[in-house]
Order: C-alpha cells, then sequence, then structure tokens
C-alpha cells in the first residue's frame, strides 16, 4: 500500500490534482498579501503591478520555447473580453478584502462555478440537470449564512463579491469556450497584457512611489502568488480533466480560513462555519455530479 500511494502521485491524475492545491494555496495566500496591501497602497496601482508581473513573467518564461506563436490567437476580441473580466473581478477582489474576511469572501466567490454553469445553460444553451439546480440553490443558502445581518461580514462591502462572482462567472463560461482553440500560455500572456495596458494610463492618478519603496514584498507576493497559482492550474488541467479537478478547488476555503487566522487573527462565527461548509458541499456535489455524467461519455 505505502508503494502504491507515491506512484499515484506521478500519474496525470494525480500530478493534476497536487498542482490544484498548489494553485488554490497560492490564491489563498494571495488574497490574504491583497488584504494587507490594500490598507497600504492604491489599488490601481497594485493592479498594474499584478498584471504586469503576469505578462512579464509568462513572456520570460514561454517566448523562448513558442517564439512568436506565444502572440498568435484566432479569437483576440475574445481574449480582449476575457482579459476585461478577470481584471474587473481583480478590482472587485481588492476592494472587497479591504472590508471582508479572507475565509468568508473565499466562500462567496467559490460560487462562481455553479453561477457559470447556470449561464452556461443561457449562454451555451447546455443543458443543467434538474440535481444541480438543486445544488446551486442549496449554495446560496449557505451564501445567506455567511452575509445574514448581524454577521461579522454584512455591509455594502458584499456588493464586490456579488459582482465578483458574476464577472467570474463569465470569465470561466469564455475560459470553456476558448479552451479547445487557444493555446493556454497564450491566454494567460493576453490575460496579464489586456490588464497591464488598461490600467498603465490610470497610473497617472494613482502612483505612490514610496509605497513601492516602503511595501515593495508586498507588491512582489501579490504578483508571485497570482502569476504562480494561474500557471499552476494551467498545467493541472493539462495533467488531468476538470471533471477529476473541479472538488480539490474548494480546498481554497480551508486555505484561506487558515491563512486568515495566522495572518489576522480571524475566525468565522458558528453560523458562518455552517455557512461556509455548506457551499463547500454544494460546491463538491456539483464538481461530483459533472464526475458523473462525464463517466457514460469514457466508456
Amino acid at each position: 500500500m505505502t508503494e502504491k500511494i507515491p506512484g499515484f502521485w506521478r500519474t496525470g491524475q494525480g500530478g493534476g490534482i497536487l498542482l490544484i492545491m498548489a494553485a488554490t494555496l497560492s490564491f489563498a495566500l494571495g488574497d490574504s498579501a491583497a488584504r494587507h496591501i490594500t490598507q497600504l497602497a492604491p489599488v490601481l496601482m497594485l493592479l498594474w503591478f499584478r498584471y504586469t508581473f503576469q505578462t512579464v513573467a509568462t513572456l520570460l518564461m514561454r517566448f523562448p520555447t513558442q517564439r512568436t506563436g506565444l502572440f498568435v490567437t484566432p479569437n483576440p476580441k475574445f481574449q480582449v473580453l476575457r482579459g476585461g473580466l478577470l481584471l474587473v473581478t481583480s478590482f472587485c477582489t481588492f476592494l472587497a478584502l479591504q472590508h471582508l474576511p479572507v475565509a468568508e469572501f473565499t466562500a462567496m466567490v467559490m460560487l462562481s462555478p455553479m453561477v457559470a454553469t447556470a449561464m452556461a445553460a443561457v449562454a451555451l444553451k447546455n443543458h443543467v440537470a434538474h440535481l444541480r439546480w438543486v445544488l446551486m440553490a442549496v449554495g446560496l443558502g449557505g451564501v445567506l449564512l455567511v452575509v445574514r445581518p448581524g454577521g461579522q461580514v454584512f455591509g455594502w462591502a458584499l456588493l464586490f463579491p456579488l459582482l465578483l462572482v458574476c464577472t467570474y462567472a463569465w470569465f470561466q463560461v469564455l475560459t470553456s469556450r476558448l479552451s479547445g482553440d487557444e493555446n493556454p500560455y497564450t491566454t494567460q500572456f493576453y490575460t496579464g497584457l489586456v490588464g497591464a495596458l488598461v490600467t498603465s494610463p490610470m497610473l497617472l492618478w494613482s502612483w505612490n512611489t514610496q509605497a513601492l519603496l516602503d511595501y515593495w514584498p508586498w507588491f512582489l507576493a501579490l504578483g508571485l502568488s497570482a502569476t504562480f497559482g494561474h500557471l499552476m492550474l494551467i498545467r493541472a488541467f493539462n495533467r488531468a480533466s476538470a471533471v477529476v479537478l473541479s472538488p480539490y478547488l474548494y480546498t481554497q476555503i480551508a486555505f484561506a480560513t487558515l491563512a486568515g487566522w495566522v495572518f489576522f487573527s480571524h475566525l468565522p462565527d458558528a453560523l458562518a462555519w455552517v455557512g461556509i461548509g455548506v457551499i463547500a458541499l454544494s460546491g463538491v456535489g456539483n464538481a461530483l455530479l459533472s464526475i458523473r455524467e462525464a463517466a457514460p461519455k469514457r466508456q
């Protein structure tokens, strides 16, 4: 038995699971860094650094291998739209984390895959099983437990994660639409480039050299966590299918809760814990349903 376990992690599925968990850990740490640094530096400046870092890092890593092929895309309009959606998502993330704890924020964001399923049903005419709609309703009930009046996170700042869930869900729908046509590293490059180009003119009103000099390790942590996380996602989905990996996306809730406790001494209250658990279970159930639906196709 002990010899079989290490062997599993060398397989495509095992390696993909490890990579997806590395990605969720990176995103949780990145959100924790964002919660801290957005209190100290302009948000637009942080956004510019995050996307410029991703663009330059992807260029340095992939251009020696792909050369000009890195820039070739059959869907330039969709690439721009996808980059714009992620930029809005990041903007909402930074603003939300100025006011919301990392664990509760992450739990709400984890509704995005289920919302993306509903949007795909409308936009791409995908069939959605009745059980999946039930799971989505259960997940929404979990969110209501987290954000209930009188709870730790109830307030106007909840508008940001609500908008984020919508934009990130459309981002996921568009990513699914592009996945068969595009090189994933090309998509990674253009996602960073769109964000960098859109935010660059805004630096005229938000640049703060002293903040960069004083807090550059936090800027670097933000850029590294986002870029590393997205690269690990790409590598994970290159090694294993979405139906295998999707349940493990919800490990981000556990990592975010741990990070919130370690870095900010925050733990959700009792009802929020119940809500977070409900969201996680409904999300995992949604992913397991995808595995069951995909099983007949593989036979």
